[in-house]
């Protein structure tokens, strides 16, 4: 009977933060409203309080479950296995890829950069997830400068922040990118060329020079 009950209160920890996800997504932080949240999740707001305390810590947790969610998506591409060129064109098209199929991960991180990223001061979680994301691009970089594709002194959080950055910016600015330009920069063909744009700018930009 106790595993019954464990496990129907964590399909209705689950229910809660999907569903202040997907509010905190639309609304942000300061137009999400709590009781729109434990209508779609079909529970109480006590036990919305309950597990998650207050509408901040509900935000938090999203934010969490979403950091959580691509950092462990990257562990399962397994590329320490590929080839060091290879390894890192995957890791940007995940990463662009990602962002396209979860908007509502840029959308949460939009938010929380207008609070100055005061949530995630308050976790405990969110620093060691992405310790192996920069174990494994050191190890790509490592092994790259070592068989002579990549040069030598690249710092792995500097380049993944250009990787998430390329793909960030376009997304997150796509409806004025796409006035300021005459161009709809949402089109099939558009996001192909955007995806093989920062392929090719994140490839030269760790490309060793001929001697």
């Amino acid at each position: 009977m106790k595993r019954n009950a464990g496990r129907d209160a964590d399909a209705t920890r689950g229910r809660i933060l999907a569903a202040a996800t997907q509010e905190f997504a639309r609304y942000g932080l300061g137009g999400a409203r709590v009781d729109r949240i434990a209508e779609r999740s079909g529970a109480n707001k006590r036990m919305l309080y309950y597990y998650f305390k207050d509408k901040e810590g509900l935000f938090l947790a999203s934010l969490e479950d979403r950091y959580s969610h691509i950092r462990g998506a990257e562990q399962e591409l397994r590329l320490e296995h590929l080839a060091p060129r290879e390894a890192l064109r995957r890791l940007v098209g995940f990463t662009w890829n990602y962002y396209l199929e979860h908007p509502e991960f840029v959308t949460l991180l939009n938010s929380e950069n207008l609070h100055k990223g005061r949530h995630m001061a308050r976790s405990a979680r969110v620093r060691p997830l992405h310790l192996p994301l920069l174990h494994m691009l050191g190890d790509i970089l490592r092994r790259g400068a070592r068989e002579g594709t990549f040069r030598r002194g690249i710092d792995p959080m500097q380049l993944y922040i250009s990787i998430a950055a390329e793909g960030y910016f376009y997304l997150s600015n796509r409806y004025t990118l796409s006035r300021v330009f005459g161009r709809n920069l949402m089109t099939r063909r558009a996001l192909r060329e955007r995806e093989a744009h920062i392929t090719d700018t994140i490839l030269n930009a760790v490309r060793r020079e001929p001697a």
